[in-house]
């Protein structure tokens, strides 16, 4: 997902700040090293005004992924990729969009609930369900589009509009997760560019001949 820019610490009350910084330092450093001291430095507040917002770093990393999902739906509701009459099209600018972010270091486009879920879905039931109900719910925004593109088409289908949405995710994350790997964007935007290829033949389009700028 998106990367909002970390607001100055003069901006803002310090909640939000906190918030924007546990975005940026936890893609960066994970959320185990990232410690109550490395937030207040870079919200620019105390640590007591920390504890005054959360009790815990849990409670932190909760209200981070309830605050991410609310800011990248902002992004993505009032995205291009909606203008297309065609729903398919819709699908395929909506990979475009996502294409389309993956720019600078992998702290910097990566998904901060997708890092938060590798590291601590085991030892942070309240995290990893934030987690999950933004990735999901996210996921949730493109089945109506697919489900319409299925039925313009005739579509019977083994699969439903709900796992090819949930996998689009999927291969988004494993994405990320690759960039990480390597300290490259270029990795990621190969399997975004097999995503498409992917959509197309499953709704029998043509491969597309736009030549890709974003590399």
């Amino acid at each position: 997902m998106p990367r909002p820019t970390l607001k100055h610490p003069e901006r803002g009350d310090a909640r939000n700040r906190l918030l924007d910084a546990a975005r940026d330092e936890i893609r960066r450093r994970g959320f185990t090293a990232t410690t109550v001291d490395d937030l207040c430095r870079a919200a620019g507040v105390t640590k007591g005004a920390f504890f005054h917002h959360f009790d815990s770093k849990e409670a932190l990393g909760v209200a981070a992924a309830e605050h991410w999902s609310r800011t990248t739906s902002e992004l993505f509701a009032n995205a291009p990729y909606h203008w297309p009459a065609d729903p398919l099209a819709r699908v395929l600018a909506y990979i475009d969009f996502r294409r389309a972010l993956i720019d600078g270091d992998p702290a910097q486009f990566t998904c901060l609930v997708g890092t938060m879920t590798q590291e601590v879905f085991d030892t942070h039931p309240a995290i990893r369900e934030a987690c999950a109900a933004s990735i999901l719910g996210h996921a949730a925004t493109l089945e109506p589009d697919i489900a319409a593109a299925m039925k313009a088409r005739g579509m019977q289908a083994e699969w439903t509009a709900a796992s090819l949405a949930a996998h689009t995710q999927a291969v988004l994350q494993g994405a990320f997760i690759l960039a990480k790997a390597t300290g490259e964007r270029a990795v990621a935007l190969d399997t975004i560019d097999h995503l498409e290829r992917y959509i197309r033949l499953l709704f029998s389009e043509p491969p597309s001949d736009v030549q890709r700028k974003s590399r």
